[in-house]
Order: structure tokens, then sequence, then C-alpha cells
């Protein structure tokens, strides 16, 4: 490797691929998915040398095993459970189950294919270090680091003054983060400086999480609706969503619940997030499509169900700046408990532009999967036909039930 290691510790990754996994594991072991990598810069080019580099880097990775340590802290969070404690003893990444080459439009390809309970594991390492490596390699690493910092500063002294107000949020940023230091630096400050009448409430990153001693933040991803909902076979993919939602219940009862909407868009969501869910999770997740409708049809739905939105929680989590975030809160406050994720913006907010990349998981059981999600463009399958098919399923559900 040129570079020093970039992942240093398994706990870096985001919390949501444990609650996940630890479901995985107790219901859905024999489950296999492909991941497969994509950068959506069109203007983004991987040398050869990166590609080596990104290679190597995830070879390292692949080395590490949980510390006993690491272990405990797992084992102190509220919902996770012994037997998973367990199974993480014993847990290692495969560098086998990587396919890394230079055929792809961007120099990049990505593959990873294997048992959900690895596969899944994979995603945030893998893109953390691909971002960590091109903005080495590709810039002067000093210039950034300078410009981060700075820009860091005046986001704390805009809290600080009160120019924004943010209520709660959390730092979501670890697959699109500078660096490992920037997103250190990021964390560190917000948890410990004066940032006004804003709350930082923590950190996706469980391994910055247990180190500055704030919370780990994350529940589910797409994956889990994904795969839940549409790798067996005998499932209508409609109802993807109350599969995922009705295996979660089994996990967690009233633990660990923050519902996403967007798998296969919020109005397929709704039809199966009624009393009983509604009232089991206690809030929901934006992730596509304009937040202030979101927020509103969220509201409006909790009002049809006789439930207190005010008593719920709403967090947003798609592209968001302290702009967006301040005038999010600003509209829904006092009429729901509002909450933020904030990724880039706080772990690669530099002189340069960020990577859009992604690692989805596009099939699971030799099968197809996808998302449908609220805006145009955010979701990754290979088979248009499948896309096809899952919107008629969706489709003819919307308009028949």
């Amino acid at each position: 490797m040129r570079l020093q290691p970039i992942i240093t510790s398994l706990l870096e990754n985001d919390l949501y691929k444990f609650s996940m996994g630890q479901a995985v594991y107790h219901q859905f072991s024999d489950y296999k998915t492909t991941w497969s990598f994509k950068c959506r810069n069109k203007d983004v080019k991987f040398t050869a040398g990166m590609v080596d580099e990104i290679r190597e880097q995830i070879r390292a990775y692949c080395e590490l095993k949980f510390t006993e340590e690491e272990l405990a802290y797992l084992d102190d969070i509220q919902w996770i459970k012994g037997s998973y404690v367990d199974f993480l003893r014993l847990w290692q990444p495969r560098f086998q189950d990587f396919e890394i080459n230079t055929d792809a439009e961007c120099g990049l390809s990505i593959e990873t294919k294997g048992t959900w309970l690895n596969t899944s594991m994979y995603e945030i390492p893998t893109l953390a270090i691909v971002n960590e490596v091109y903005f080495r390699m590709n810039y002067s690493y000093e210039e950034l680091i300078e410009s981060f910092k700075e820009r860091l500063e005046e986001k704390i002294k805009w809290l600080a003054e009160g120019r924004y107000r943010l209520f709660m949020f959390s730092e979501f940023g670890l697959r699109r983060r500078l660096s490992a230091q920037a997103q250190e630096l990021a964390v560190r400050s917000f948890a410990k400086k004066d940032i006004g009448e804003s709350k930082f409430i923590g950190t996706s990153n469980v391994y910055l999480a247990r180190k500055y001693h704030v919370k780990p933040v994350g529940t589910m991803a797409h994956e889990w609706i994904m795969c839940v909902g549409q790798g067996n076979h005998k499932y209508n993919p409609a109802y993807s969503n109350w599969f995922a939602l009705d295996a979660w219940v089994k996990e967690y009862g009233v633990l660990n619940g923050t519902a996403l909407t967007d798998a296969i868009t919020t109005a397929c969501f709704l039809k199966d997030f009624q009393l009983t869910f509604a009232t089991l999770f206690n809030g929901v997740r934006h992730d596509s499509g304009d937040p202030i409708e979101w927020g509103e049809t969220m509201i409006d739905h909790y009002r049809k169900l006789g439930i207190d939105a005010r008593q719920k929680t709403l967090l947003f989590s798609d592209s968001l700046d302290f702009e967006k975030a301040d005038k999010i809160f600003r509209h829904f406050e006092g009429r729901a408990n509002v909450a933020f994720g904030i990724g880039t913006y706080l772990s690669n907010d530099t002189c340069a532009a960020p990577l859009n990349i992604v690692m989805k998981t596009t099939r699971c059981n030799g099968q197809d999967v996808a998302k449908i999600s609220d805006t145009d463009g955010k979701g990754m399958c290979r088979n248009p036909a499948y896309i096809e098919y899952l919107k008629r399923c969706i489709d003819w559900r919307m308009q028949h039930e």
C-alpha cells in the first residue's frame, strides 16, 4: 500500500449495518446477495494506481477482527443480543468475496458476492476506502484538509451564533467522507464545542461514537426492505415493506425503530404502515423526494391513525446542509420531533467536489432486486425488465387496494 491503512477497526462501519446484521443473522442467515459499485460523477476517472491501492486497502481491511473491548461496547447497546456478539467474535471479512478491476467507464469496478451476512458489512468500509484513496491520490490532500477545517469552523460558528437551528442532528458521513481524519475532526468538534441551541446527538460511525462517547445512530437501510421483501421469490414485491417491518418487529419489538419509507415509494409504504407498525416504530426516515411534502404526508398519516405526531420522530437524511435542515426544522417545529442525519456536508465539504458513489444490492438469492424511490435516478438495478415488473406490481396494488 502507498497509503496508511484507511479502515483500522471493524467498528468503523455505520450502526445500521449492525442492526440489520443481527436481524439477518437470526432470520435470513442463508440469504445470498450481490452488491455493485457505481460512480455517478461523469467526469471522474480512477487510475490504475488508484485501483491497485483500493484493492490493497480492502485486502488490509479483510485482515481485521473485532477486539474484546469492541465486542463489549456492542454488547452494552440495549438491542444487541449476546448471540450476535458471539457471531461477531468469529466473523471476519473475506477478500475472496470481492471482484475488483478496471472494467467500468469510471475506471473502477467493484462487485461483492456471498452471504448477506458478509456482503452487507462490506459496503460502507469499501466506499470510505474508495473516497480516501481518490482524494489523497488525485489532489493535494493538505490543501483539501485545510479547506475542510476552515469550512468546519464556519459551520460551528453559524450554529453557535444562531444563524441556523437544527434542534437534533447526527453525522452520517462515513461512506462519502474526505478521510478518516476529516470525519473524526467533525465528530470531535460538534461533540466538544458550543453549537448554540442545536443539539449534536451522535454519529453513524460506531468507532467514533465509542471514541467520543456520543450516541451511535442508525436503524435500517434500503437493502433491508429490498432483500426481505424481494429475496423470497414467493413474495409479491409490492408488499416488501410489510414483510420487512414485520421481520424487524420480530427482532426488536419496540426497540430500535425508525422505518425507512421510500424503498418502493412512500405512497406504497403507507399502505403497510398502519396502526400497529405506526405505533411500534418511534419514527420514520426521509431519504428522497421533497422533504416538506413528505413530512406533511407523514403528519397527516399519523393524524388519520389517531397518533399524535409530536410523539414521533421525522428523521431527514437526504443530501442535507444546514440551510436545508434549518428550513425543514422551522416548518415542522412543534408539530413533530424533527431530527437530521447529515452526511457529505459534514464529512467532505472542501474546495473539491465530493464523489457521488454508491454500492447497492443488485441481486438477492439469484434474483434481481431494486428500489423505486421518491426521486428518479436513485435506484440501481441491472435488469430493466425487473424494474418494470416491480413498478407494475406497485401500480396494481395502489390502484386496487
